[in-house]
């Protein structure tokens, strides 16, 4: 593989449309509970990574410090902003800060894969399957939703960072 930025951020966007499409499969193939999770978790986690391959690709194209940051919730705050300020960086930062944007859930669910499980509420032990199903694709088709608006924003963002 090449070692040209863009490339992590081009993998990982592959490998969320791989997971997106083994988690519906997973859904309608009505396997256990846990393989849809791990489907779930596969895609949030790929598709983290593009973002933050995304991030970097920003860093990098800026000649940032801030490069060596690992997180996305570390590159986006408004200290790196200030210590380089960029158009690109901006944008995200303010759609991170907006709690009803794809971007803030991504990173707030992304965030709750690291958190202990909680107990199931006794009402919603059983639900019909149907529903359940249902409920799983959705949040399947929401997915791959944030996923071609982050696919739109590497390509606008690439385009601008183009050097002439």
């Amino acid at each position: 593989m090449a070692n040209e930025l863009y490339t992590r951020t081009n993998q990982k966007m592959y490998f969320t449309g791989l997971a997106l499409d083994r988690w519906r499969q997973a859904v309608l193939d009505n396997r256990d509970p846990g393989c849809i999770l791990a489907e779930r978790e596969t895609s949030l986690f790929h598709l983290y990574g593009a973002l933050l391959g995304l991030c970097h690709e920003i860093l990098g194209f800026y000649r940032s410090p801030a490069m060596e940051l690992r997180r996305v919730e570390k590159i986006l705050t408004r200290a790196t902003l200030e210590q380089m300020p960029c158009p690109e960086l901006a944008e995200l930062l303010d759609m991170a800060g907006d709690p009803s944007s794809w971007l803030a859930v991504l990173l707030q669910q992304y965030g709750q894969l690291f958190q202990p499980p909680r107990p199931v509420q006794a009402e919603n032990m059983n639900p019909p399957e149907t529903v359940l199903a249902d409920d799983l694709l959705r949040d399947i088709d929401e997915l791959a939703r944030w996923r071609q608006q982050l696919k739109a924003l590497i390509l606008r963002f690439r385009e601008s960072m183009t050097e002439w």
